[in-house]
């Protein structure tokens, strides 16, 4: 979702996005890199390394809480800064005792491979969101974009990546592989993200898997 502080005044931590806003009702000041807010930008390294000091200071403070701040990759985290990926980038960065991370299963389609990560970065995850991707199926056309608006939404969006949508054990991503390496990861929660139709399919294959 995208925010605004009208839509959305309240501080989302923990649920994948990372905070867009700082607090309900008072400081509305919009934190300017971290999540989805940060779709259009173009950001450079030094930007990155401000943004994962903020982001580590509000963790720290949710912490005091009792709340697990998340970051989730489906935004500038797909990015490329400095010949290398936002992602990584901020995996270095931000303190792994303060920030796990949720793993979109769908930026498979921009190259991001989930058992990859558990395995490289372990103890640094603790849910997913669960989609399958046919990386062989030609997705269709993005519709027109507005007047105005950045075409192929910015440096710093998502993209649109290979391949298409579809049900759980149907695509390219190998779920053995995956579920056996999020253990690794540290992956506690697993949330089915898709329409209706394609979660009843995807649940249904997910019931029958042994690993």
């Amino acid at each position: 979702m995208e925010g605004s502080a009208d839509d959305d005044n309240r501080t989302r931590a923990a649920t994948g996005d990372g905070p867009e806003w700082r607090s309900p009702g008072r400081d509305r000041r919009p934190i300017p890199l971290i999540g989805r807010a940060a779709n259009a930008l173009i950001l450079g390294l030094d930007e990155v390394k401000k943004a994962a000091d903020e982001y580590n200071k509000i963790a720290a403070v949710a912490a005091k809480a009792g709340i697990q701040q998340g970051l989730h990759n489906e935004g500038f985290e797909v990015s490329m800064v400095d010949g290398q990926r936002t992602y990584d980038v901020l995996m270095g960065l931000l303190d792994p005792k303060l920030v796990k991370f949720q793993f979109q299963m769908s930026t498979i389609s921009q190259g991001f491979i989930a058992h990859e990560y558990f395995t490289k970065y372990p103890g640094r995850f603790f849910s997913m969101h669960v989609q399958d991707v046919d990386l062989n199926a030609t997705p269709p056309l993005p519709p027109a974009p507005a007047p105005g608006a950045p075409a192929g939404g910015g440096a710093g969006g998502r993209g649109r990546g290979r391949g298409v949508q579809t049900s759980v054990g149907k695509g390219s991503i190998d779920w053995v592989k995956t579920f056996t390496a999020a253990k690794v990861g540290g992956v506690k929660s697993y949330f089915v993200e898709q329409n209706m139709e394609l979660t009843k399919e995807s649940v249904a294959f997910l019931k029958t898997l042994k690993v």
